[in-house]
């Protein structure tokens, strides 16, 4: 069984760390990656950096300028991460934009992942419909979970055709906005979340943009699985350093 399946079976509420590869320095990824598990995060969200990245705020689009510059690819990307599988064990995310992939080669990319210990990808920009005629098989040979984006604005219509066609979590995007920190949800945001967990999809549901602190991860968490912080994580580091994760961690619950 992949990884995010089995840790999506625990009985708690998950915390998944955002973080964008070589950054703040171009050596920081397995540091970064090791501290986070053993400080008790659940699930790590490994940022590729892309030139234009859309969907991402201010803060993430600003450490992946940073570690485009620092040297960070793809290529090296997979040689920084290619032992990291004797040191982590918890579920390893890529998270990035499909043209540095169909650059590499869609299936070339995916079976380094599978070879690293790579377990899911998140494209915000690979739609559903070319996903399924074009690369599920690829990424099913490979052993790899590929996460969807739903939003305030999805259609029920839609969300049930991306709960079918996954096998992992949905991930909820908490606005139609990009990403970026909030102290608190609102009453709107709050409803939409209860609105899909009324829908009793067969995929749980892990909330992301706008979780920066614990009342935030409470709320997120309420009607969902498990939620994700990015840029919030990123701020940290900027101003601490990988030596500052576990009073990070701490401070979300």
């Amino acid at each position: 069984m992949n990884r995010i399946n089995q840790k999506l079976k625990e009985d708690k509420k998950l915390l998944s760390i955002y973080f964008t590869a070589g950054y703040p320095s171009l050596g920081d990824t397995v540091p970064i990656i090791e501290n986070l598990e053993k400080h008790g995060v659940d699930l790590i969200e490994i940022g590729l950096p892309f030139s234009d990245p859309l969907a991402d705020g201010p803060t993430i689009q600003e450490s992946s300028t940073k570690a485009l510059k620092n040297g960070m690819g793809t290529a090296l990307l997979f040689e920084q991460l290619k032992d990291i599988r004797k040191t982590v064990s918890i579920p390893l995310i890529i998270m990035g934009y499909f043209n540095p992939i169909f650059q590499y080669g869609v299936e070339e990319f995916c079976k380094q992942c599978n070879s690293i210990g790579i377990d899911g990808l998140i494209l915000p920009d690979l739609p559903l419909d070319v996903y399924e005629a074009e690369y599920r098989s690829i990424f099913e040979k490979y052993g790899l979970v590929n996460i969807f984006l739903i939003t305030p604005q999805t259609s029920e219509i839609r969300i049930r055709q991306i709960d079918e066609a996954s096998n992992g979590f949905i991930y909820m995007v908490s606005s139609a906005s990009t990403t970026g920190a909030q102290e608190g949800f609102g009453k709107e945001q709050q409803a939409y979340f209860e609105r899909i967990a009324a829908m009793g999809l067969k995929n749980p549901q892990i909330v992301g943009f706008g979780i920066s602190n614990a009342t935030t991860f409470q709320q997120a968490t309420a009607n969902a699985k498990g939620a994700i912080i990015g840029s919030a994580f990123i701020k940290d580091l900027t101003a601490n350093g990988p030596a500052g994760i576990g009073n990070f961690v701490k401070r979300i619950r």
